[in-house]
């Protein structure tokens, strides 16, 4: 491939290389290998759970130790709303209201989706906002004609001319109805920060938002900040951060070939939310909370989500501390065999690690070396849930090139779908992963570990996408929370379904996690 003049602009201005970018279409070329699953991660194989009792004490743990502690809730937030309006966009594309009714235009297109929207639709906290608006724009023209009333609606809604829904961030769109207000999934997790991330009286928060969007956070915050300050009795310290644009990549052709728009120029796509490792490390924090921007709940809920929240903090900490201790011994003096032994019960207990086949065969001398290597790790305690058939991933046993075995969040679109054997171990996952990790990022010196280091690179994927009609292929880097983390220890525990709430149509704010009796 030969760079013009306006490629090499390019990629200065957006700080990738030319040999990433050839790197990138090597990648392509060579196709990138699917996940090797060994088996589900199920209770009792993989997957711990707890009596109440045993949570309770990991609660305590944490109380006891959180105000010594850097605690930070990140918050992955640029996704924009307009996903969550795929079905009502169809809508306004498709029907005319000159030509049938909606409940034909429902009926013939067997569009529930939109069905569901209009029956429950003076449910949602915007309800009221739009009406205004229509008001505004229409007066009383025409109030009879429900068909028409319906179309203008959703037009209002998301339309530029009307509210502008449609090209909102999702975490400031109004999620939650109360008596005297709604708020917004950004909201929201304040007063969940609140609950379990303050620490002397402040609750620290990091967002990655698209950068388009920041004067609008920013401006968000400033209209509710003493509002929630004095509900929560807590100062807030939000920081803010961007997808970097040196983490694009080069889309392709079929051919492999790099896609160029009508002008000539290369086109660049975001990697995905395996961008953010960089954000991520970039954080300065003993503990780190990470959760998704769209799983919030009304606060009738919030102190459940938060106990288990605290819950997969406090064995963290006890986690952490156990392996500090071992770290501790083996760089203060020559550890014994039973002492091995112990390290060894641990990782295996508590880590699910499987050890080398040819471990018992080493010196005591590398025996303690690679049990050093296992031990000095970041480590992150991930919640499960039962799974209902979302999309999106699961906790697996994987095989990785070296032959090592580990635990792993996997993504579908990593499994090969012409493998029946990975399918059927696929199939049999009971759980799902809903993006709710707490993370100690240091060592036991307190030295903040590169998260880089931790990457398998070869868990990036290839994503089959159309620009202005035409197929191409993408590139994403090792998802945040699977091949970004990949060599980190991990712990997956059950969690309940309360504390798994996405927003990932608009019709999932009718659900009660979402909905609050007035």
């Amino acid at each position: 491939m030969n760079f013009t003049q306006k490629d090499t602009d390019t990629l200065l201005k957006k700080g990738i290389s030319q040999e990433q970018v050839y790197h990138q279409i090597a990648l392509f070329k060579q196709g990138l290998p699917y996940i090797d699953l060994r088996d589900p991660a199920i209770i009792g194989h993989g997957i711990y759970t707890y009596t109440k009792e045993e949570e309770q004490a990991f609660v305590s743990h944490f109380e006891e130790q959180k105000e010594t502690l850097e605690l930070l809730k990140f918050v992955p937030a640029s996704g924009a709303a307009t996903r969550m309006f795929k079905f009502l966009f169809e809508f306004i594309e498709r029907y005319d209201h000159t030509q049938e009714t909606v409940n034909a235009y429902i009926n013939r297109n067997n569009a529930q989706e939109l069905r569901l929207f209009f029956v429950g639709l003076d449910s949602f906290p915007f309800y009221k906002k739009v009406r205004n608006k229509l008001r505004e724009t229409y007066g009383d023209k025409d109030q009879t004609n429900v068909d028409l009333n319906r179309i203008r609606f959703v037009k209002t809604m998301l339309e530029e001319e009307g509210l502008n829904f449609g090209n909102k961030p999702k975490g400031l769109f109004p999620f939650h109805k109360y008596k005297s207000h709604n708020a917004s999934a950004f909201e929201e997790h304040l007063f969940e920060a609140a609950l379990y991330g303050k620490t002397r009286g402040i609750a620290r928060l990091h967002f990655t938002i698209s950068k388009e969007h920041y004067k609008n956070f920013k401006s968000q915050f400033s209209k509710t900040q003493k509002l929630i300050e004095k509900k929560t009795n807590t100062s807030f310290d939000i920081t803010y951060s961007f997808q970097s644009p040196a983490t694009d990549t080069i889309a392709v052709t079929k051919k492999n070939e790099p896609f160029r728009q009508e002008d000539g120029c290369l086109t660049f796509r975001p990697g995905g939310h395996g961008s953010l490792l960089q954000n991520l490390n970039e954080q300065e924090a003993d503990i780190i909370f990470i959760k998704n921007i769209d799983n919030v709940v009304v606060h009738t809920y919030e102190k459940e989500v938060a106990y288990y929240k605290k819950m997969l903090a406090g064995k963290l900490l006890k986690l952490q501390q156990q392996a500090f201790d071992f770290l501790r011994q083996i760089d203060d003096h020559e550890i014994s065999e039973s002492e091995i032994l112990t390290i060894v019960h641990f990782l295996q207990n508590e880590f699910s690690l499987k050890l080398a086949v040819d471990f018992e065969k080493f010196s005591q001398k590398y025996q303690i070396e690679y049990l050093r290597e296992q031990l000095d790790k970041p480590i992150r305690v991930c919640g499960m849930v039962k799974n209902e058939g979302e999309p999106g991933g699961g906790p697996f046993w994987v095989k990785h090139e070296s032959g090592r075995i580990s635990l792993q969040i996997v993504e579908n679109v990593q499994i090969d779908p012409k493998n029946p054997h990975q399918q059927t171990i696929a199939a049999g996952a009971t759980h799902f992963n809903p993006v709710d990790l707490v993370c100690g990022i240091k060592n036991y010196k307190g030295e903040k570990y590169d998260l880089t280091e931790f990457v398998d690179q070869k868990a990036a994927f290839i994503a089959h996408k159309t620009i202005e009609g035409k197929p191409i292929k993408a590139l994403e880097h090792p998802g945040l929370w699977n091949g970004a983390m990949a060599f980190w220890n991990t712990i997956f525990v059950e969690v309940p379904l309360i504390t798994f709430n996405p927003v990932k149509t608009v019709n999932d704010l009718l659900k009660p996690a979402h909905q609050i009796r007035l």
